[in-house]
């Protein structure tokens, strides 16, 4: 850890107070790759890529297209230090970045989709379609966002009437009977309006196969839709509606007894298993826009039903069969009032509150002892935020920003639980209540300072920030039946720079994070459910490293290197167990990525206008899956590509996925004294047809 730290400084060091200029580049050559003018909208005061003080990645629409990403799962690796499993079914979605992240319950990285709060995790993984930009901040998000932010935000924006007009159509097929079609349509009659209507299908015959059953497990269907519709009433006043849904059908769970090694591990359960969910969410965005300052009122919601089936065993036995059904609505209100035209002072309040009411339903069938358990949960969460953040500029000398935010979150948190159980036909009510509500206030402030020089922005920033507490979905024991908040406090420098006359674009940032109260996935006692129970203490500390270049001679290059180093200090489950010291599971040391692309003009054609070639390399570990650290993924490799053929508004793509065919683990797990491992995709290769009218 001490040597890549090193590097990285001198790496930081040496972009930053590089005097050289590109004087042997042919500047002609060169397209400015414009990432200094960038707005992240992530940051709600309008600020710049280069210049905020936050450690940011941006996926563009052309490069969520030449990367072939369809879900939020393929982001995988590909932002430094992000990390989301890609297993089991849409239901498991957490996502890590720096080592924060939580396998079950709520996130600890906040998602927003179009101003939508997704504080479901079970939400997370939707299929792209429509996408026009993911902006993923590292760190915590508190200030602005609020709970369940601690590891950082992803904040994903859909296309825009406003900024396109067109017809899109999208027709793929690959291996695996994977089939995907969208078409969007975007429009602006006048002035005043404008619509957009997109739609998505996607179907796949699923990579996995159940040998016990002759079927394959991970079998997919799901269609969406998004609509938009913008009324620009005056040049000060407008409204905009973002509606989207979708409805998946999935087989899921391809876990195998594993037996010491992958070749020998096979899927064989006597169940099918699936997961079926519908999506909707909307959000009623209203902008007005007066002489010194913008007012924004976002209200979002948000319905989630959706139902598991599960072989909770896993083998050709009759042992357990869980099935859990639930609905979620979820009603969510911000106010924002921000300054602009402020040369010296910018300032941005806001309000926000929310309420989540869930109704799940859990039925558990042992077979071998003749009993059926059922557990309802009437669970509402209900809370309210103020928040303020001030930016004095030129303080306390010139090109030097001093940037401050405090926020207040109360939250409060009820449950009423019923638990039924048939014995030999018999039934029994074993419990009805309502428990005691559990109340929350936190306060989360942020300081930061960043100074610009010639094309360099150094920042440093210091922030607190916390996970939601509250009931367990499933526990067994009193002792289990809640879990209390985590906090962290977060420290972070970093410089971005524009080099060699805006040829390069580099970031670098180190950070350290020290939090209490980690809260740890553990297995009920009869290894039917998962629950969250708290460490002692915990530490992450790494560095992040990107490079992006402007075109020249046809070829673009980005790269990306992100090292987390994430630690128990202290986690004593009893008197003969204790785990300090030992890192914590589902966070990879390393994450890799390098992308190069080379545009190839076709002149005096008539066929072709020209070919795209797009390679990408991404190196993911190692990762240790529980937390005595007696498993581990090493560090593997995913090699995609992309020959692109494009003729005016037509683009036919040939693509693949794993070339090398890399075999590894996506999952592994213990439970009931076995163990069970998921293995990552095989190769897939396709065609893509693409048309814009």
């Amino acid at each position: 850890m001490k040597n890549t730290i090193n590097i990285s400084i001198i790496c930081c060091f040496l972009f930053v107070f590089n005097p050289i200029n590109a004087t042997n580049i042919p500047i002609e050559k060169i397209d400015s790759i414009g990432l200094n003018e960038i707005v992240v909208q992530a940051s709600r005061d309008n600020s710049k890529l280069k210049t905020i003080p936050n450690s940011v990645s941006i996926i563009s629409s052309k490069q969520i297209e030449s990367l072939g990403i369809n879900s939020l799962a393929d982001v995988t690796s590909t932002v430094a230090n992000l990390f989301m499993p890609d297993y089991g079914s849409k239901l498991t979605s957490p996502i890590y970045i720096r080592g924060v992240g939580s396998r079950i319950n709520a996130p600890s990285v906040g998602l927003y989709v179009d101003r939508v709060p997704y504080f479901e995790k079970a939400a997370f993984n939707f299929d792209f379609f429509d996408v026009n930009r993911i902006e993923v901040l590292r760190g915590p998000q508190g200030t602005q966002y609020g709970r369940n932010t601690m590891g950082g935000i992803v904040n994903i924006l859909t296309k825009s009437p406003l900024n396109y007009q067109g017809t899109d159509l999208n027709l793929q097929a690959g291996t695996y009977g994977s089939y995907l079609m969208n078409v969007g349509h975007y429009a602006q009659p006048n002035d005043q309006l404008a619509w957009s209507l997109a739609l998505n299908y996607r179907h796949n015959d699923g990579f996995f196969t159940n040998d016990f059953l002759n079927k394959q497990v991970d079998k997919l269907d799901s269609y969406g839709l998004r609509n938009r519709l913008i009324w620009t009433i005056n040049e000060r006043f407008s409204v905009e509606n973002i509606l989207s849904f979708e409805n998946s059908n999935q087989g899921g769970y391809p876990y195998a007894v594993y037996n010491d090694t992958l070749s020998k591990s096979k899927i064989a359960y006597n169940q099918q298993s699936s997961y079926k969910r519908n999506l909707l969410s909307d959000a009623l965005v209203m902008k007005y826009h007066a002489q010194d300052f913008d007012l924004t009122s976002t209200t979002s919601y948000q319905y989630l039903s959706d139902k598991q089936s599960i072989d909770q065993d896993f083998t050709v036995d009759s042992l357990y069969f869980v099935i859990q059904n639930q609905k979620q609505n979820m009603v969510s209100e911000e106010i924002i009032i921000q300054s602009k035209n402020q040369k010296k002072y910018s300032w941005m309040f806001g309000a926000y509150g929310f309420m989540q009411q869930f109704d799940n339903f859990t039925d558990v069938n042992t077979y071998k002892k003749k009993t059926e358990t059922m557990k309802y949960y009437d669970h509402s969460i209900s809370g309210a935020a103020l928040f303020h953040q001030s930016t004095i500029k030129n303080f306390p000398v010139k090109n030097m920003n001093l940037t401050a935010g405090i926020r207040v979150d109360a939250e409060t948190d009820q449950l009423g639980y019923r638990f039924d159980r048939i014995v030999n036909g018999v039934l029994a009510h074993l419990a009805d209540t309502t428990y005691k509500s559990l109340n929350s206030l936190q306060i989360q402030p942020k300081l930061a300072v960043n100074y610009t020089f010639s094309n360099t922005n150094l920042y440093a920033l210091v922030a607190r920030g916390y996970k939601t507490g509250g009931f367990n979905s499933t526990f067994e024991r009193p002792e289990d039946l809640t879990f209390e908040p985590e906090y962290s406090w977060n420290y972070e420098i970093g410089a971005k720079s524009s080099l060699f006359n805006n040829f390069l674009y580099a970031e670098c940032s180190l950070f350290y994070i020290d939090w209490k109260n980690q809260q740890i996935y553990q297995t009920v006692p009869s290894g039917t459910g998962s629950m969250l129970k708290n460490a002692g203490r915990s530490v992450s500390k790494g560095l992040e490293l990107s490079l992006n270049t402007a075109t020249i001679y046809g070829f673009d290059f980005i790269a990306s290197y992100g090292y987390t180093q994430a630690t128990f200090l202290s986690n004593v489950l009893n008197a003969t167990t204790d785990y300090s010291g030992n890192y914590i599971p589902y966070v990879p040391k390393h994450t890799v990525a390098g992308q190069v692309k080379k545009s190839i003009e076709i002149r005096n054609s008539h066929w072709l206008d020209r070919i795209i070639l797009h390679v990408l390399y991404r190196g993911t570990g190692g990762i240790y899956w529980d937390d005595k650290n007696s498993h581990k993924q090493d560090f593997y490799s995913l090699l995609d590509a992309r020959v692109s053929f494009v003729r005016k508004n037509m683009q036919f793509d040939i693509w693949g996925t794993n070339l090398t065919s890399a075999t590894y683990e996506s999952f592994y797990f213990e439970t009931s004294g076995k163990k069970y491992i998921q293995i990552g995709k095989p190769l897939q290769v396709g065609v893509k047809l693409s048309v814009n009218f």
